[in-house]
């Protein structure tokens, strides 16, 4: 990359969100927004160009897929900065969950976080963009060897469905960027359609419900992207609360929280059959994640520093 960044802290700067309209993108925004930078916000569809006026940036339509698109994206913005929360995880572009068949539902995504991470880091070669942060995903998704919680040290458990989070990671990080890896998002409009399983008794807990979670508010979240951006970070951060836990803990807090009665339980063996390996694996296995980086380096503080009170809060 050419051109640097600003050269001290606070500095106001171009900021450009690619994915801008996402439940972390809006509320992202705004506190950027808040810091007097200069906020340029894509979306896939000009329906959304009004919202992402009323959040107080420029709004402009881009495809992440194609290349053409996000060059004259970025070109017209020419950021200091880049920042990539693209996913494609709604139901306008996935459709719904079918866990035996989940890498239908994350195809869009695993593309933009190869093919479109690759396009952005393009443009940002093309115009001279200095810093990178984006989105990864740390929440269950730890190796599953070893401990139950890991840091930024250990590698992900790699399937078939993390190549792409490999992938990112490790061109971002190769570029001098910052990998931020968020734990499981709630918040508004972030685990809606999870509570209203929760809430039908439809997400039971598997085997013993040993796996390990990580989670983190959107708020908490969208303020660590902020310090990632203000401070030029490099490197992977893993972006959770203070508590991971284990399946057998949250699922029926939240459910307690939901006003729902206790989650159900289901073997290994049958959940294998009716949701696939994924589930299963996810709650007898899952590996949550540290915290302790992000606090250290970035200053990070959380608002929500577990679950317990986020779950209380938003479901109240």
């Amino acid at each position: 990359m050419v051109r640097e960044g600003p050269d001290q802290e606070g500095d106001i700067m171009r900021v450009f969100v690619a994915g801008g309209t996402g439940v972390l993108g809006q509320r992202l925004l705004p506190l950027l927004v808040a810091g007097g930078h200069q906020v340029t916000a894509t979306t896939t569809s000009a329906a959304k160009l009004e919202l992402l006026t009323r959040l107080g940036v420029e709004g402009v339509v881009m495809d992440g897929l194609d290349a053409a698109s996000v060059g004259e994206a970025v070109a017209t913005a020419r950021p200091d900065v880049i920042v990539n929360q693209m996913t494609g995880l709604s139901q306008a572009h996935a459709g719904k969950l079918n866990p035996r068949k989940a890498e239908r539902f994350f195809a869009a995504t695993n593309r933009l976080r190869t093919e479109g991470m690759d396009h952005l880091l393009a443009a940002a070669e093309a115009v001279g963009v200095g810093h990178v942060v984006a989105q990864s995903h740390g929440s269950f998704n730890g190796l599953r060897q070893g401990g139950w919680v890991k840091t930024e040290e250990d590698p992900l458990d790699v399937t078939e469905g993390t190549k792409a989070l490999v992938h990112m990671e490790a061109v971002v990080v190769a570029a001098g960027g910052a990998v931020l890896r968020y734990g499981g998002f709630y918040g508004p409009g972030a685990n809606d359609e999870q509570v209203a399983l929760v809430r039908k008794r439809l997400l039971p807990i598997i085997g013993g419900g040993t796996g390990y979670s990580s989670w983190v508010h959107l708020d908490d979240a969208a303020a660590a992207t902020v310090l990632a951006v203000e401070q030029h970070a490099t490197g992977v951060f893993n972006i959770v609360d203070d508590e991971p836990a284990p399946v057998s803990e949250w699922l029926p807090y939240l459910a307690q929280c939901a006003g729902a009665k206790p989650p159900r339980r289901l073997p290994a063996w049958l959940a294998r059959l009716l949701a696939g390996e994924m589930a299963v694996g996810m709650m007898v296995e899952g590996r949550g994640f540290s915290n302790a980086k992000a606090k250290r380096e970035l200053g990070w503080r959380l608002r929500y520093p577990s679950w317990r009170q986020g779950f209380q809060e938003e479901l109240a």
